[in-house]
């Protein structure tokens, strides 16, 4: 080894030893929805949070708008390891089990207050389920309360009777076929060419999907049900989480409470501007009619019986919790 080789090991060494070496972790986090959406905003800062907790040791790069992973296969990308986490639709995983989708039965809880006691109702539960697929709960947030969208004045039920309704979850196929229409299944991201191609004429969704969607370019009103408040949940690999150190599982879990709570705030807030954004770009929003508060409750009245059957003992133990 000539002297120049020897100096420059010398100053490598040095720079090592000079240097703390930060093993880095980098985990990949899919969300379906835009980045100026209030749940993608709120999963960015908690990929900030575990990064500044963790002082770089983990960084979560999250990629919107269904960039990396479809929707569909998030939860399946999440178990398989794919990604080691992600965000989706609570009720999306219906057809596994009813468990999935007690937040999206109508009118059971169209408050945030009755939206959180059922979560709390719901959680044990439904961290059990996740748990048997390899699977763990971080943090779940609600939408705003579901309304609907569409092109035309609706005086009764009668009048969404034949009309295409965009549909997203069990639920709302459900909710479809009791009222008289054909549910078409549509992502949020596709919602726009939807309309746009005469694929649907109505939908169901939150004030915050209709603005994402400038439905004002294509609806014309908006009727303000509450008819349910559903809830979007961050998952990730238990195997991957488990390879992390104690001091990143620990970020990790401070940073997805503290992700829950402001997420769940930040969808009030957003219900408020949201339905005044709706207002100020033209859409008519307005109460829904006698008629169809009546026609909506009695649909509700039927999916939470069908739900309680559907889901058994575990079911009996979610409405048990959530009524007491």
């Amino acid at each position: 080894m000539n002297v120049l080789t020897r100096a420059a090991a010398g100053l490598g060494l040095a720079a090592l030893l000079a240097s703390p070496a930060v093993a880095q972790n980098k985990w990949d986090l899919p969300t379906p929805y835009p980045d100026g959406n209030f749940h993608t905003k709120n999963i960015v800062q908690f990929a900030e949070d575990v990064k500044a907790a963790t002082g770089g040791s983990l960084q979560i790069t999250v990629h919107a708008n269904q960039s990396l992973i479809k929707h569909p296969d998030i939860k399946n990308a999440v178990r398989s390891g794919t990604v080691p986490a992600g965000e989706l639709l609570v009720s999306r995983l219906a057809n596994e089990s009813p468990i999935f989708e007690v937040d999206s039965v109508p009118f059971l809880a169209s408050s945030y207050d009755a939206s959180k006691k059922l979560y709390a109702a719901q959680k044990p539960i439904l961290e059990k389920k996740l748990g048997e697929q390899g699977l763990m709960l971080l943090f779940s947030v609600a939408w705003p309360p579901q309304g609907i969208f569409a092109k035309q004045e609706l005086d009764t039920l009668a009048d969404l009777k034949g009309v295409k309704f965009r549909a997203y979850s069990k639920s709302t196929e459900r909710v479809a076929q009791l009222a008289g229409m054909v549910p078409v299944q549509i992502e949020a991201s596709d919602i726009a060419t939807a309309f746009a191609t005469g694929r649907v004429g109505a939908m169901i969704t939150s004030p915050s999907t209709g603005t994402d969607s400038k439905v004002w370019d294509f609806l014309s009103h908006y009727y303000d049900t509450q008819a349910w408040l559903p809830r979007n949940m961050v998952i990730v690999n238990k195997a991957a989480f488990d390879k992390l150190s104690d001091a990143e599982k620990q970020a990790v879990l401070e940073a997805a409470k503290k992700a829950e709570e402001r997420g769940w705030e930040m969808s009030a807030v957003e219900t408020k501007e949201k339905t005044d954004l709706l207002a100020k770009n033209g859409i008519k929003v307005t109460a829904p009619s006698e008629d169809m508060k009546k026609g909506f409750a009695e649909i509700g009245a039927t999916m939470t019986a069908e739900w309680e059957k559907a889901a058994g003992e575990d079911g009996k133990a979610i409405l048990d919790a959530y009524r007491n």
